[in-house]
């Protein structure tokens, strides 16, 4: 079968370690369900692999792709999602069990015509949900969900800065924050992806570190060290910033001094539950709500679709097609 595979890591090069070619169909173990992949989407923690960022070189070579929805053995539509864990574990929270892992990152992923996954994965895909639409859901939707609704526990009225709109994350919590009733306010760097995030409606969308016309009650960073300080300084007293990644960084100033005398709240969040994704359904379905998509190419011209993100070329989500549906 075809596959997208990383088989060396490099900072300054990334894409010279992806391989596309012809792999072995996956055998399915006890538990676990085999999926023929009709869509799946890029996300970042795809290119941190590729760098060398947060995944050990003795762990390649491995198939790329934590976004998958196909079909499963029985002709089923699903969608895979894409924490393997033990709920157990994590006391209910598969995303809390220690030995947690992405798809990618200790089992191949979706990058392919065939994965496997345990069979608790695999969640029916609702039919007003296209392929392209679903693919986009497992990481970068369902990490917006968990930040705004289970860690921030926004509600109506709540004023809420995303920061970087242009993201997958991020247009995806202006989107579900906004259909929660909730004030955004957004930043990026590009007047494009600024235009962009007013037209979903958000109520402001300014430059990175510009001034807002008021502190929020929440802020939904996934960028880190360059927006850092922009994001405390937006934050009332006793607010919550809830971060899920540093794209520009992992050291920012601590600025303790504001956080304890304001009371502000810093709070970690990774992944999603099964359950999450779920619950991210059922408000979809009741809101309308779809995923914002860039732009969707064939497997084959994935080495494309990277240097599109690595060149910030992309708002929302990018989709990769296995198969045709």
């Amino acid at each position: 079968m075809l596959a997208a595979t990383a088989v060396s890591q490099s900072a300054t090069d990334p894409l010279s370690g992806l391989v596309l070619g012809d792999v072995p169909k996956p055998e399915r173990r006890p538990g676990w369900s085999t999926v023929r992949v009709v869509s799946s989407s890029l996300n970042m923690h795809d290119l941190w692999t590729l760098r060398g960022v947060g995944h050990p070189p003795e762990r390649l070579p491995i198939i790329l792709g934590c976004d998958a929805a196909g079909y499963d053995e029985d002709g089923n539509e699903v969608i895979v999602h894409p924490v393997i864990a033990d709920p157990d574990a994590g006391r209910g929270d598969e995303t809390l069990d220690p030995n947690r892992a992405l798809l990618s990152e200790q089992h191949d992923g979706a990058f392919a015509e065939y994965l496997t996954v345990p069979t608790r994965n695999l969640i029916p895909k609702p039919p007003w949900l296209s392929f392209d639409e679903a693919a986009c859901l497992p990481v970068a939707w369902t990490t917006a969900y968990r930040m705004l609704f289970t860690r921030a526990r926004i509600k109506a009225g709540d004023r809420v800065l995303v920061q970087g709109a242009g993201g997958g994350v991020a247009s995806a919590a202006i989107k579900l924050a906004l259909a929660a009733g909730a004030v955004v306010y957004a930043t990026s760097r590009s007047e494009d992806k600024r235009a962009q995030a007013l037209s979903w409606g958000a109520r402001a969308a300014v430059a990175p570190g510009e001034r807002l016309p008021e502190r929020v009650d929440v802020v939904i960073e996934t960028v880190g060290e360059a927006t850092w300080s922009h994001s405390l300084k937006s934050l009332r007293p006793g607010g919550t910033v809830v971060i899920a990644g540093a794209t520009s960084g992992t050291n920012p100033p601590a600025d303790l001094g504001r956080v304890f005398y304001l009371q502000q709240r810093i709070l970690g969040s990774t992944g999603c539950t099964r359950g999450e994704l779920v619950a991210l359904l059922n408000m979809m379905d009741a809101t309308g709500l779809r995923p914002v998509i860039d732009r969707t190419l064939p497997l084959d011209e994935i080495h494309k679709g990277f240097q599109l993100m690595i060149d910030g070329r992309v708002t929302g989500k990018l989709v990769i097609k296995e198969i045709t549906s």
